[in-house]
């Protein structure tokens, strides 16, 4: 009986073995993805900030500028573009919208994002675009990779249409939890017109015309969860100015915007609640699981052995058996 049971717990042992690795090394990269149908918008303020008033056509200091950013999954998309390219896709259909201290729009810029559900590497398909514009995307966007590692990545920017490294500065703690720290700066460089302008009347076409070039530079920076890749804070110091305006606007530059934008304190929990929760699941099939199994396939393979040892011992002889009395006979 012994033996019989040290077989089945050195099978099971086995059986946990093979099973931790192939967990974290096969299960893992095919079970971790970003759902197609995720929606999630973030409210980010810039206070105080410069803005350009086009009706006075100077720049003014205001209380805020407000920055909501929306992300949200296309199903149908995904599934078209699934079945060419024979793998997980997410589309985000993502828009900035900005509004003054007045609640009225100052620019909006849709995108849509196409991208691997896993690796989060971008996938070239019919509707990628900024604005409007198609573009072929290098780099990441919105959300690093699962387990982001402590290297520079190529961070794609949307108003430049190309992408730069964004460099690693650094392991932090953000709000008890622990980050890396990543940063990438835009030097100034000369970015199209917005196709919808707060100004009615007023299209891009015409301010071409006029000579006008609208200029760009901003330094990002993001704390990422290095388990999940999603950033737990980010932060912009933006700028953007109109160049060549001295025929039309009486000076050669204006600042159309400025500002430290930051993400509003409300957002910032409710990021970090579901960063927190995401993580623990990702850490199941990485990490807990895996090393469980590990734990319970050396523990099966003790007691198999302390079995199998037990059955190899020798059995103690029996005790002699005591000899005759002999019985004498009755006279």
């Amino acid at each position: 009986m012994r033996r019989r049971a040290s077989l089945v717990l050195l099978a099971l042992a086995v059986f946990c073995a093979a099973m931790a690795p192939t967990l974290r090394w096969y299960a893992f990269p095919r079970l971790a993805k970003i759902p197609a149908n995720q929606y999630q918008d973030t409210v980010l303020e810039a206070r105080p900030a410069t803005l350009l008033n086009y009706s006075t056509l100077k720049a003014e200091k205001v209380d805020k500028i407000t920055i909501i950013q929306t992300l949200k999954g296309n199903v149908e998309e995904s599934r078209r573009i699934e079945r060419d390219a024979g793998r997980d896709v997410v589309v985000w259909d993502a828009l900035a919208y900005v509004t003054g201290p007045d609640g009225k729009m100052v620019s909006q810029v849709p995108e849509r994002y196409i991208f691997d559900a896993h690796t989060q590497d971008p996938v070239h398909a019919t509707g990628e675009s900024v604005d409007g514009d198609p573009v072929r995307r290098e780099g990441i966007e919105f959300k690093f990779p699962f387990l982001t590692e402590k290297r520079d990545y190529q961070y794609f920017d949307a108003q430049t249409r190309t992408a730069a490294p964004i460099h690693y500065k650094g392991t932090r703690t953000f709000r008890g939890m622990e980050v890396y720290y990543f940063e990438q700066t835009v030097p100034w460089t000369k970015v199209p017109m917005p196709k919808t302008m707060p100004v009615k009347g007023i299209t891009p076409e015409i301010l071409a015309d006029s000579g006008l070039t609208r200029w760009y530079t901003t330094k990002r920076m993001f704390w990422i969860e290095p388990v999940t890749g999603a950033p737990v804070n980010g932060e912009e110091i933006h700028k953007e100015e109109l160049r060549n305006a001295k025929k039309l606007m009486g000076q050669d530059t204006l600042t159309v915007f400025a500002g430290h934008v930051k993400m509003r304190e409300d957002y910032l929990e409710s990021v970090g609640e579901l960063v927190s929760s995401n993580r623990l699941m990702v850490l199941m099939l990485v990490s807990y699981i895996p090393w469980s199994l590990t734990a319970l396939a050396l523990v099966l393979l003790a007691l198999a052995l302390w079995l199998e040892a037990r059955s190899r011992r020798p059995r103690p002889e029996p005790p002699a058996a005591p000899a005759p009395v002999p019985v004498s006979a009755p006279l």
